[in-house]
């Protein structure tokens, strides 16, 4: 029989049990650990353990990171929340399922109509899959993904306070992209009353193994967390990203639209509110670490927690700032680079750090083989399970991630390559230019670099699913 996990002392108990005659059993507890996965919305690269920005302090993270392999190198499928979670829940990229954007319903795509979602699998193979808070795009969750789900089936995330004025950040016409203390405390916040409900489950018998989704709302906006929270970052210690006034000049016009300087960053830097939008954002990170840590306080004291698989990601990063642009929605670092970190116990190396880029399609193939299950053959993403084996294993696979139709980024441990939908392109150095300021597309030295990392492209794109509303 070939187990999931290596043989282990755990493992070496079980199997001394089989002398009692059961066998069937003892390879079925062996073959399917609980699985906690957490998934943050909206963070970006700026929690300790990542070093994306030094002001952050993020323990439980850094705590989580340490007991499993962190991948530096983790990127989106999709830098906006629909498609990136359609894709990552159901294995299937946007280029292939045609949900390219926030108002597609994904279900809708005619690959994605009856396909089995992460959950699904699970529960198809002997699991009780129940979940709380975002997983699936709020617009579109996914009731038949799960058994239970918390606050509803059709609802995933509770309502959160807001200020006592709005807009909070004095910024005019914000509308959703907005900030502000709020004078409510943590009890008050939606994530908190999602992992009272997780912790409530974690405590209970389920009769099956159990896959266990926490969705954590926050960093995403509007940035309302208790004051504590926003008093932990004085305005006069912020540290504001490095940015280049002219780092636009360069980039193709798709990519420049996609950046749209003048909205969301002129609107910031005219007001003298870029210190106070990355306040905010701090601020937000800080308290979802804090409710991370009493939902991992809770999962360590739990029966659940024995030789569980867990695994954190967030959906897609964040720019403030850099490129000149806020928010997510673009090709470049900020928006594509994610937090992953995997522990499995008895494969995974503790406190391992994996440098090869990583995609959010691996999440599906990753739990599945982890956990014994079989693959899903429509996944596009491979099991991450060499890395957790052995971080620094040979890996020749960069990371695609794609916003709209034909627009593709290609990020491998040296390059980032964009290719736009009318043929204009982006290459940057990541060792020499981390900051990608420096566009190498036109030099004809680089050809037969860009030629490589175009074979990675999709060789078709999707048409779109027909978008509802706003999303």
């Amino acid at each position: 029989m070939l187990l999931p996990y290596p043989m282990t002392a755990i493992n070496r108990r079980t199997f001394l049990s089989l002398a009692g005659g059961g066998f069937a059993a003892a390879q079925t507890a062996a073959a399917k650990p609980n699985v906690l996965m957490i998934c943050v919305d909206d963070l970006n690269d700026w929690i300790g353990c990542l070093g994306g920005n030094l002001d952050s302090v993020t323990p439980n993270f850094d705590r989580l990171a340490k007991e499993s392999v962190l991948f530096t190198s983790a990127h989106c499928a999709a830098p906006l929340c629909n498609p990136s979670r359609a894709a990552l829940l159901t294995g299937i990229r946007p280029s292939t399922s045609g949900v390219y954007q926030n108002n597609q319903p994904w279900r809708t795509a005619p690959l994605l109509a009856k396909t089995r979602t992460l959950p699904q699998h699970f529960q198809d193979h002997g699991y009780k899959s129940i979940g709380g808070g975002k997983t699936f795009h709020d617009a579109y969750p996914d009731p038949d993904s799960w058994e239970e789900y918390f606050p509803s089936k059709t609802q995933q995330k509770p309502a959160d306070p807001h200020p006592a004025k709005v807009p909070g950040s004095g910024l005019p016409n914000s509308g959703h992209f907005d900030w502000g203390p709020i004078a409510e405390g943590d009890t008050a916040m939606g994530d908190h009353k999602v992992v009272d409900w997780a912790i409530g489950q974690m405590n209970k018998s389920h009769g099956k193994p159990l896959f266990l989704a926490v969705g954590l709302f926050r960093p995403h906006l509007p940035w309302y967390v208790p004051k504590k929270y926003f008093d932990m970052y004085p305005l006069e210690k912020i540290t504001l990203p490095k940015v280049n006034g002219d780092d636009l000049d360069d980039v193709p016009p798709i990519g420049k639209r996609m950046a749209k300087p003048h909205t969301d960053h002129k609107l910031v830097t005219d007001h003298g509110k870029w210190k106070e939008g990355v306040q905010a954002y701090l601020a937000s990170i800080r308290y979802t670490d804090t409710e991370l840590g009493r939902l991992l306080d809770a999962f360590g004291k739990s029966a659940v927690a024995k030789d569980a698989v867990v695994a954190l990601w967030s959906d897609h990063g964040w720019h403030l700032g850099e490129k000149l642009h806020w928010r997510k929605f673009t090709l470049w670092e900020e928006a594509t680079h994610n937090v992953l970190m995997i522990k499995a116990p008895g494969v995974s190396v503790a406190g391992g750090r994996c440098d090869r880029p990583v995609s959010l399609m691996d999440v599906f193939p990753t739990l599945s083989d982890l956990c014994g299950l079989p693959p899903k053959k429509e996944c596009e993403g491979v099991s991450l399970r060499p890395l957790l084996v052995n971080p620094k294993a040979k890996w020749d696979r960069p990371a695609l991630t794609t916003f709209g139709k034909a627009n593709h980024a290609v990020r491998s441990e040296k390059w980032r390559y964009i290719r736009y939908s009318d043929g204009t392109e982006e290459l940057y150095d990541r060792e020499k230019d981390p900051m990608e300021w420096k566009n190498l597309a036109s030099e004809p030295k680089f050809t037969p670099v860009k030629a490589e990392l175009a074979k990675w492209l999709p060789k078709v794109d999707a048409a779109e699913v027909p978008a509802r509303g706003n999303g």
